[in-house]
């Protein structure tokens, strides 16, 4: 006789309690900083990225390792528990996102977004390439190709964060205004490109870029989006229409939330970035019309209020600015911050004018492009982990990240008050109240 297999160990008493404790805590002081960051004249992100970098090793962990040491140990269980909390509320932040852009607007302005992220993401990724070469031998591994570094930190010149662009636009109001469609689209544009470009240096930093490696990533991302708008766009149509006609609109909630995670899951089986997978599965779920604005009111509301601070605040733990005492280190750090500011403004900027936007318009892209936050953050930890970045190139990556997520609010509300609002921006924006 079989003996039936012993049931799996419930998931430990103190690792549950640190992850519940972790959650309140970085939700409370979300909550608390982006509420000063909005009175402060900034939008609620700024302060939920502050979150992390306070309680991480940059401050907390320097002054208090005690309490960083039981709140947030450094064991990679532990981790990985508040990280799948985390990563969920940024693909539903994302696949909200991907909900409310205006198919219309876009299909009349693609080819404008498409000379703005072109442009903010070609001049970028070649100064970046350039000044590379020139960057002292301690900030580059001694086994790594000066080549491969080169491409690897163009690709981090050139990103832009999604996320971040989005919450921004959405704490900022202009989420509905039509040139915060157009920087979410040619942030998807650039964000699209830039991951592909990253699983080629990715290629090259291991097994070596070949041909068939570069045709099997581009191959995967048409069939990605050849089935997401064909058969995909089908049956959630389908799926939506009948949500719809029943009167609570939690079943079109749940509906929304499986569409857009299983959306990411079959973007990450292709070896694609799931927060693309997430803003696709969004997208699709716009362009089927199946769907009234206000019955996702209450999962944009929890999306927004819980899931997305948690997000941001635990993707700042990860960030140590402490290597920036080394004067070699906070040089090249300002070099770098001047390339990667300069190129995307300029790129984005070149774009606009190309377009015929005025240069408002061209302002409003750069400093919406701009905004790189989590997504740079990400891309610097996949270069430690494949040994093509040293501890103080990685810190150098996150810096950028942070500082130019903190530009880009200011620019943004400045340029952004000098365009006018039109009749269809406001009506588009009282259907999502």
């Amino acid at each position: 006789m079989t003996m039936a297999a012993a049931p799996i160990a419930p998931l430990g008493a103190h690792s549950f309690l640190l992850l519940l404790t972790q959650v309140a805590v970085l939700l409370a002081l979300a909550s608390l900083f982006g509420r000063l960051a909005v009175r402060w004249g900034m939008p609620a992100v700024v302060g939920e990225l502050l979150v992390g970098v306070v309680l991480g090793p940059s401050l907390l962990d320097r002054f208090a390792p005690m309490v960083t040491e039981w709140l947030f140990p450094k064991e990679a269980a532990q981790f990985h528990l508040l990280d799948a909390f985390s990563q969920i509320g940024l693909l539903l932040l994302v696949g909200v996102t991907g909900t409310q852009l205006s198919l219309g607007l876009i299909r009349r302005q693609g080819g404008t977004a498409v000379r703005v992220s072109a442009g903010g993401l070609v001049v970028p990724l070649f100064l970046g390439i350039g000044v590379a070469f020139l960057l002292p031998a301690v900030l580059v591994p001694g086994d790594v190709d000066r080549t491969v570094f080169a491409l690897f930190l163009g690709v981090a010149m050139s990103v832009s964060a999604l996320p971040v662009i989005a919450k921004t636009l959405a704490d900022m109001g202009f989420l509905h205004r039509d040139m915060g469609q157009l920087i979410l689209t040619a942030g998807m544009i650039d964000d699209t490109v830039a991951w592909f470009l990253l699983s080629m240096v990715t290629a090259l930093a291991t097994v070596g870029l070949t041909a068939g490696n570069v045709v099997l990533t581009l191959a995967s991302l048409l069939v990605f989006l050849l089935v997401a708008f064909t058969a995909g766009r089908a049956v959630v149509g389908a799926v939506l229409r009948g949500t719809a006609r029943s009167a609570d609109p939690g079943s079109s909630v749940a509906a929304v939330v499986v569409i857009v995670l299983l959306s990411a899951a079959a973007a990450h089986a292709l070896k694609q970035e799931p927060i693309f997978g997430a803003f696709v599965g969004g997208m699709v779920i716009s362009c089927t019309g199946a769907l009234a604005p206000a019955r996702l009111a209450a999962l944009r509301t929890v999306v927004m209020a819980v899931f997305a601070p948690v997000f941001f605040a635990a993707a700042g733990l990860r960030m140590d600015l402490t290597g920036l005492a080394d004067p070699v280190v906070l040089g090249t750090a300002i070099l770098l911050l001047v390339v990667a500011v300069v190129g995307k403004f300029l790129g984005a900027y070149l774009g606009a004018r190309l377009s015929r936007l005025t240069r408002w318009e061209g302002l409003a892209l750069g400093a919406g492009l701009n905004a790189r936050g989590v997504v740079e953050v990400v891309i610097a930890m996949a270069g430690l982990r494949l040994g093509v970045l040293t501890t103080e190139s990685f810190t150098i990556i996150v810096l950028i990240a942070v500082v130019t997520s903190l530009m880009a609010p200011p620019i943004l509300n400045m340029a952004m008050r000098r365009i006018e609002k039109t009749s269809e921006e406001a009506a588009r924006e009282k259907a999502y109240r």
